[in-house]
């Protein structure tokens, strides 16, 4: 190494944690449409005298705009670059809440908290990972873990606040609040944001045989999509995307049917302090999968994951009506959920390369759309013909088994052959 590049790695690795400390704000700011709507979903039901399943289509909204325009969205940020991108999508998202707080029809709901936040977010959670995979092909898995840990945290800030607000001064008052203050603090953070140097590879390479480190072999969109290897990731983020939206979207409704929603586990309310738990678990998740998977592969930590959440829900349903074993058990499957965000993405970028990294990702993520369709009203539709939240749980069960399965043995050797 040359006494010119000893002097340049020092500053850009100290520009990338700092790149990596901002994503990870961005990322807990723009979480909050997903993860605290479902505190949400009582109140407007209310307000705007709505039965479940149509006010969950506002979810579904939100969660398919942010993933199925993903693809447009990367490609802009890659146009245009990251700094006016994710602040225009941040502005979105806080202007999304503003608006929603004064709906006075469903329709308005839709528009506003599940088009113009679907929109925003997207921009921002997509913008942020592909910036992350990009300046950490060293540590991927571990990086993009922390920004993805920041999208399963940052409710942890804000699901007291929201609960206790919304209780003593209502839907709008919430929503315009903090539409306000998020929107603004996003802005600021995106404007911070920076492409990693052209050479940055170079500088700090890959450690592990299972990346793709050349950059010749680094794949387009159009190239991604006609590889078998894509659609065999497509289908297992869609069976894991499913089943923790429908937890996710759903989790204030069942917790109500349980009976444990308002019952007091160490002096709390169960249904906010096992949301609260839930964040933490996952938001902590993600570094930690993201760590494992950088040493044992992405297959195996995926398998052990799934497995996890397979088992953490069998027994979450069978202790439904215990309180203080729900809310444990509640943090268990988001632990062993959450790092769905680490997994796929790292994998994608290690199979196909860095150049349309953002983009490629943004194509990944319309699984994310499918599974919030599958999650929210289509489980609510279920659950409303059978009267049971069981033939729902017993599918996810099903789907982490599969999912797993699939890991090692499809997707395992399938990359294995990609290295020949």
């Amino acid at each position: 190494m040359t006494s010119e590049s000893l002097t340049v790695v020092p500053a850009v690795s100290k520009q990338r944690w700092i790149q990596l400390v901002l994503g990870i704000i961005a990322m807990m700011i723009i979480s909050n449409p997903q993860y605290v709507w479902t505190l949400f979903v009582k109140p407007l039901q209310k307000d705007l005298n709505a039965g479940l399943a149509t006010i969950q289509v506002t979810f579904s909204i939100l969660i398919v705009v942010q993933t199925w325009l993903s693809p447009l969205q990367g490609y802009l940020i890659e146009r245009f670059g990251p700094r006016n991108l994710i602040s225009v999508g941040a502005g979105l998202s806080g202007i999304g809440w503003i608006l929603a707080g004064y709906s006075n029809s469903v329709m308005m709901l839709y528009l506003t908290y599940g088009l113009l936040c679907g929109i925003g977010t997207g921009i921002v959670y997509v913008g942020i990972i592909g910036q992350t995979v990009k300046w950490f092909p060293d540590k991927r898995g571990f990086a993009t873990g922390l920004v993805a840990s920041g999208y399963g945290l940052g409710a942890l800030l804000t699901t007291f606040p929201i609960n206790t607000i919304l209780g003593t001064h209502g839907a709008t008052y919430t929503l315009v609040f903090f539409g306000l203050l998020l929107g603004l603090l996003g802005v600021l953070i995106g404007l911070g944001m920076r492409d990693p140097p052209a050479d940055l590879q170079k500088q700090f390479p890959p450690k592990t045989s299972i990346v793709n480190s050349d950059p010749a072999n680094d794949a387009s969109p159009s190239q991604m999509i006609r590889s078998p290897i894509f659609w065999i990731l497509f289908v297992m983020m869609t069976m894991m995307a499913t089943g923790g939206l429908m937890v996710i979207s759903q989790f204030a409704a069942f917790t109500r049917d349980f009976g444990v929603a308002d019952v007091l586990v160490w002096g709390l309310p169960a249904l906010p302090l096992a949301l609260t738990l839930d964040r933490l678990t996952n938001g902590c998740t993600r570094p930690i999968f993201g760590w494992i998977s950088d040493k044992i592969g992405r297959e195996n930590t995926m398998a052990l994951a799934f497995v996890l959440e397979a088992l953490s829900i069998m027994l979450l349903v069978h202790y439904r009506s215990n309180a203080t074993l729900f809310v444990l058990l509640s943090g268990v499957v988001f632990f062993a959920w959450g790092e769905i965000f680490t997994l796929f993405p790292s994998t994608l970028t290690d199979i196909f390369g860095t150049r349309s990294a953002t983009t490629n990702y943004g194509i990944l993520y319309l699984a994310q759309g499918i599974g919030s369709v599958l999650g929210g009203p289509v489980a609510a539709l279920i659950h409303d013909a059978t009267g049971s939240w069981l033939p729902i749980f017993a599918t996810i069960i099903g789907m982490d088994l599969l999912t797993a399965f699939f890991a090692v043995a499809i997707l395992k050797p399938m990359r294995r052959s990609l290295r020949r």
